[in-house]
């Protein structure tokens, strides 16, 4: 080797160069992509799923929606073909094939998890699921992962009636939040979905008991829902309604997600990417001509 030769080798070699050699990270590969209408569609959803589980809050007390136990059912009819209008507007941002055979594998895996909890002491074995897909395809993905989890685990328990949409509304903006978490590997990656998955099954569990508090505890008693009293005042008596119900199931959910993601995270993220890259959702699908130069088959004669 020359020293002009040795001097470039120098100059390529990190050893040589001072600079350190790091592991590329994993890329994040979306099985959804979300464009910007995508992305309206989603927050129009958030919005309205916010209204119906927070509108009793802000319900004047002479239309008589405060002391109405039907309306929950109308919110309840609404809320599908908002998921609906938001689930097109992701297929158009690119769920294609190979998408919606990992969805339908995830969903199938999730549907037939949940069952095994069964919500016993609040133990829920499907959103760990959730939060590492979501993680893994991204928002999009995790979004729809929910909704569709939820639907196949209540058709299996025969679980269907008027709380499934916000069950689904519920599930799948964990699975969306998984995928908008921060940066991060190794340990740190899992001790962050861990928390996540924590805090998420405490949110999932307030959430669903504010779809039905309002009329489920009278109006005689300090837990109740008071039609038309001070916003603060109505959230101190739903946060002491769920403290004395509810609280116990909701940390047994909390603690689960965070157990099950400590436990086997580090192995589920791995084989979901590399099921991501192996089906290369980010590639683009061309179909092409076949080449002037390739023979064609040549029919086949008899003898």
């Amino acid at each position: 080797m020359t020293a002009g030769e040795d001097t470039a080798y120098r100059m390529r070699d990190p050893r040589h160069s001072g600079e350190r050699h790091r592991a590329r990270r994993p890329r994040r590969l979306h099985a959804i992509p979300l464009g910007p209408r995508s992305w309206a569609a989603l927050g129009i959803a958030t919005v309205g799923g916010l209204v119906a589980f927070l509108w009793p809050l802000f319900a004047d007390p002479g239309s008589g929606l405060g002391h109405d136990g039907d309306a929950p059912l109308v919110f309840a009819l609404l809320l599908p073909m908002l998921l609906a209008v938001v689930l097109a507007q992701v297929s158009e941002g690119g769920l294609d094939v190979k998408a919606v055979a990992m969805l339908g594998v995830l969903s199938a895996v999730g549907a037939a998890l949940r069952p095994l909890g069964a919500g016993t002491a609040g133990l829920e074995t499907v959103f760990f699921l959730l939060v590492l897909a979501g993680r893994v395809f991204g928002p999009g993905f995790g979004f729809v992962l929910g909704a569709t989890t939820l639907v196949g685990s209540a058709l299996i328990t025969g679980g269907v009636g008027p709380w499934l949409p916000f069950q689904m509304l519920g599930a799948a903006w964990v699975g969306l939040g998984a995928g908008l978490l921060p940066p991060a590997r190794g340990r740190a990656e899992v001790w962050l979905l861990a928390g996540y998955g924590s805090l998420a099954g405490l949110a999932y569990g307030m959430l669903l008991n504010f779809s039905f508090w309002p009329f489920a505890t009278g109006d005689a008693s300090e837990l109740s829902f008071v039609p038309g009293a001070p916003v603060l005042d109505n959230l101190h008596r739903f946060v002491v309604f769920s403290v004395a119900t509810s609280l116990g199931w909701d940390i047994g959910r909390a603690l689960t997600n965070g157990v099950l993601i400590l436990l086997t995270g580090h192995a589920v993220l791995g084989a979901l990417r590399r099921a991501s890259r192996r089906a290369a959702f980010d590639a683009p699908v061309d179909f092409a001509p076949p080449e002037a130069g390739e023979d064609a088959a040549e029919p086949v004669t008899g003898p």
